[in-house]
């Protein structure tokens, strides 16, 4: 069983919520984007537990371990992933300082408006998540030791894997 699930045993009600809110989030959203803004957040947020569940998606599904390896530094190699990851740091970390240019930006390169709110609200959600994880101390599952030693390195930006 997942360590987040012990957290939420004492709260269904809150843990069936967030089911229900990420599967709204997720259902206007491209899976690919998704999980890059997801991650973009959770990597900001330093939650490892996200980064690593995350970064696992788009390393299985979507990109190559290095591709996934260069995220957390920042260095996607498509300017769109790369503006979008941007911008759901930025939303996780300080929603107040998000301007009309940075919308701008994604707009230029070809997001609507509903992408735009797609990306803020896949990186709001994130930090509900990974700050319930990391306000009670949860640590990232020992299964993610599987992960190649380079990725999950990288993806382990705050607590560590449980041993």
């Amino acid at each position: 069983m997942p360590n987040f699930v012990s957290v939420f045993a004492a709260r269904p009600a809150v843990f069936e919520a967030w089911l229900q809110l990420n599967a709204a989030v997720k259902a206007s959203m491209d899976l690919r984007r998704y999980e890059i803004a997801t991650f973009a957040a959770a990597a900001a947020l330093k939650s490892s537990y996200c980064s690593l569940a995350h970064g696992q998606v788009l390393a299985n599904n979507f990109y190559s371990a290095d591709e996934v390896t260069a995220f957390v530094d920042e260095n996607a190699q498509d300017p769109v992933d790369r503006a979008v990851m941007a911008f759901a740091r930025k939303v996780a970390l300080a929603a107040d300082t998000v301007t009309q240019a940075d919308v701008d930006e994604l707009k230029t390169l070809g997001l609507s408006d509903d992408d735009v709110l797609d990306v803020v609200l896949a990186a709001a959600a994130r930090c509900f998540f990974s700050k319930t994880l990391d306000g009670t101390g949860t640590q990232p599952d020992a299964v993610f030791n599987a992960l190649p030693e380079t990725l999950r390195t990288a993806l382990t930006v705050g607590r560590p894997i449980e041993s």
